[in-house]
């Protein structure tokens, strides 16, 4: 599928009134060339700040979760595309953590995705292992630009292709391949979440909540939500999207994000 960019519906069309929350992805959506500013951090906050719902749903590993959930002005994470969330509760000062494989299968797994790891590195020149790798619990992120030169295209189907070939499920961030045993993703995790944790069946009201993001790892998220939105740079990836979102902001990546919080905002 390719998403014609002229197809997805300006931010303004977007409508903010009786919002309850946002999803956001965090790679390139509230970060700008792999750092977090301070506009974007304080969008975040802004949007706490109005009693909305704020819940990063990223990619990024367990040991970046921890710091997220109990650091960052949100109710929650989910992390890893959906292998688990982590929530903070302030009052009993304690990190919740919810996964979906109990640790003895985690355990066993690591050795399985060791071995296609080398075999990856092996036969796709470039390419090298996330920095991030030593945090993380249930998969494997293979870095074809984060602190490697940008591999081709072809490359990054390739390794795609070997994760798929070895059983595991794969999806491409916007610096990242990342694979894993088992049939989950990033929506599946967030809905149990609002489920078990915020008691919102969100099947019921998925109207209510944004999500934002920026590549194909998003794309279970566009997919879903009626009010899904793009920061600019979503249209680097038009060939590779599965869903498109409903709204693309103006500006692209943490500044795009400001921009979806400003429009919200205007109503509250």
């Amino acid at each position: 599928m390719r998403v014609n960019p002229d197809k997805l519906a300006p931010l303004a069309g977007l409508p903010a009134g009786g919002i309850r929350g946002v999803f956001c992805d965090i790679d390139d959506t509230l970060t700008t060339e792999g750092r977090l500013t301070p506009e974007a951090y304080a969008a975040l906050a802004a949007l706490q700040g109005a009693g909305m719902l704020v819940v990063p749903i990223t990619g990024r590993p367990a040991g970046w979760c921890d710091h997220i959930a109990r650091l960052w002005p949100v109710d929650a994470v989910v992390g890893e595309n959906g292998a688990f969330y982590f929530q903070y509760d302030r009052s009993a000062r304690r990190l919740i953590k919810r996964f979906r494989d109990d640790e003895a299968t985690r355990l066993a797994n690591r050795a399985r995705l060791a071995s296609i790891r080398a075999l990856i590195l092996k036969e796709v020149a470039g390419s090298g292992i996330a920095s991030d790798q030593l945090y993380r619990e249930a998969d494997i992120a293979i870095d074809f630009c984060e602190d490697v030169p940008r591999l081709s295209d072809a490359a990054i189907d390739r390794i795609v292709a070997i994760m798929r070939e070895s059983g595991m499920s794969a999806r491409i961030s916007s610096i990242h391949v990342n694979g894993w045993f088992g049939e989950y993703d990033k929506l599946g995790m967030t809905r149990t979440l609002m489920q078990e944790r915020f008691s919102i069946d969100l099947d019921a009201v998925r109207a209510d909540y944004v999500f934002v993001g920026d590549s194909p790892n998003d794309t279970p998220m566009f997919g879903y939500f009626p009010n899904a939105v793009g920061v600019a740079n979503v249209i680097d990836f038009a060939s590779r999207l599965e869903a498109k979102p409903a709204f693309v902001t103006a500006a692209r990546s943490g500044e795009g994000f400001v921009e979806l919080v400003a429009h919200l905002l205007k109503e509250h």
